[in-house]
């Protein structure tokens, strides 16, 4: 029966392609308030082509949130997490074409959000168009919950869901999608990071002033350089007092998972173009560094005069943009307030939090749950190699909103691979893993009503 679908994908190959390229041609920058109502519509229009019917839900303070759901013979209900806005595509010179006039050569799809999060949108899809022109009614019901606004952090996902609850009830989740790793395992990842992102300044003089006054002129450039120092040791171990207290062990299927987790930190210096990782990590420390660890990063620092040739001036404000990866049971909101008591104590209660405070908090699926376990009998059927399972993922995505509000599992899988270059400019997704990744959404919601009995 599945053969039949599947020869349908193959033959309507360019069709699905083209599903990518209409929705990465539509702008939709959350961070920067760019096409969100319009992609909202067109996301609407494509989940009643492919046959759900779709409501447009607003949300207080941000974009909306569209719903669709197609009704199945049996089984548990099926939810699709996934998100429509993208980041912003710059730098603009290092596109090798415009970000949003999406290209498709040499097996590729390359548009900014060809891989987060269009083009696993596009292939779920694909999947209820596929199965319903060939068998017609889905054997289980799906629901989809598309948002605009998780790359900027998912601020008002989580109210939103605890109102609409019930319209979004169901058994089982899966979310956005990564995709296989560089031996071409499907990557099934059970759990995200939480996230807080904030921003510290310093502010020193009135006006730039000219350098030679900082003989006697306090500079808040390094002002802010010796109060980050303060947060993280050359060992990486980050200083912040109670900063690790509610870090939850590692369970040990969660340890055995990473046992047979694949090493990647070649990989990884190659991909990303570093001759050496932090503390030199290889094998299964790289994993369990990279997975179950929290972070302390700054992302951004802006200060004085930064353009060509020389200018030599005392800055008046210094800023940092900082971003914490949290592990369970840490918590967003605990952890501001422990950078903040801890900046206080070292004598710089002059570093101002500012900025947008977002948090996420992180979660986990057991690695022995019946759905992770369904998920990989399809990943190894479909790509004929067993999946990966791995505990958690290193980035940040609303999975506890959608555990701890509906109640459900979730697992992600999805149609990228190790190199797509999400969130950097030339991001792509291969054409053959999208097809693919769309069988294997056929193969699991073929499958899935046999999760009653598990």
């Amino acid at each position: 029966m599945l053969d039949d679908i599947f020869r349908y994908i193959d033959e309507h190959a360019d069709e699905f392609v083209q599903d990518v390229v209409r929705l990465c041609q539509q702008p939709s920058i959350s961070a920067q308030g760019v096409g969100l109502q319009e992609t909202a519509e067109l996301v609407a229009r494509m989940l009643e082509e492919a046959g759900a019917t779709a409501e447009i839900l607003p949300v207080v303070g941000g974009p909306p949130v569209v719903r669709g759901a197609l009704s199945g013979r049996a089984g548990p209900t099926l939810l699709f997490y996934n998100h429509y806005d993208v980041q912003p595509p710059d730098p603009l010179e290092e596109w090798q074409s415009p970000p949003f006039q999406p290209r498709v050569a040499e097996g590729k799809i390359v548009a900014r959000g060809a891989s987060d999060n269009k083009g696993n949108l596009a292939a779920r899809l694909a999947a209820l168009k596929a199965w319903r022109a060939v068998h017609g009614e889905l054997p289980a019901s799906v629901i989809f919950c598309i948002e605009g606004e998780e790359e900027v952090g998912s601020p008002h996902f989580l109210r939103f869901l605890q109102e609409h609850r019930d319209r979004f009830a169901a058994d089982v989740c899966l979310n956005e999608g990564f995709g296989v790793n560089s031996r071409g395992q499907l990557q099934i990842i059970l759990g995200a990071k939480g996230l807080v992102y904030v921003e510290l300044e310093v502010q020193g003089p009135a006006l730039d002033v000219h350098s030679s006054w900082a003989t006697v002129i306090p500079n808040p450039a390094w002002r802010l350089v010796w109060a980050l120092s303060t947060l993280k040791g050359p060992d990486d171990r980050i200083l912040i007092e109670g900063f690790y207290d509610d870090v939850r062990l590692p369970s040990a299927a969660e340890l055995a998972a990473l046992e047979q987790i694949p090493p990647e930190d070649a990989v990884a210096r190659q991909v990303y173009g570093v001759s050496r990782l932090v503390n030199d990590v290889t094998g299964v420390d790289f994993w369990r560094k990279h997975l179950l660890e929290p972070t302390c990063n700054i992302c951004g620092l802006v200060s004085g005069y930064t353009g060509a040739g020389a200018k030599t001036i005392t800055p008046r404000t210094a800023r940092a943009k900082l971003d914490f990866r949290l592990v369970p049971d840490q918590r967003p909101d605990d952890i501001l307030q422990k950078l903040r008591r801890h900046l206080d104590r070292h004598g710089f209660s002059d570093v101002i939090l500012t900025g947008a405070l977002e948090g996420e908090p992180p979660a986990r699926t057991p690695p022995d749950h019946p759905f992770v376990g369904l998920c990989a009998e399809v990943a190894e059927q479909v790509y004929g190699v067993p999946p990966v399972i791995m505990p958690t993922m290193a980035a940040t995505v609303p999975m506890a909103q959608l555990r701890e509000t509906l109640g459900v599992p979730v697992a992600d899988a999805g149609v990228g691979y190790p190199d797509n270059r999400i969130h950097a400019p030339n991001e792509h997704i291969r054409i053959a893993d999208y097809l693919t990744g769309i069988k294997y959404l056929v193969v699991l919601l073929d499958r899935l009503p046999s999760l009653r009995t598990r």
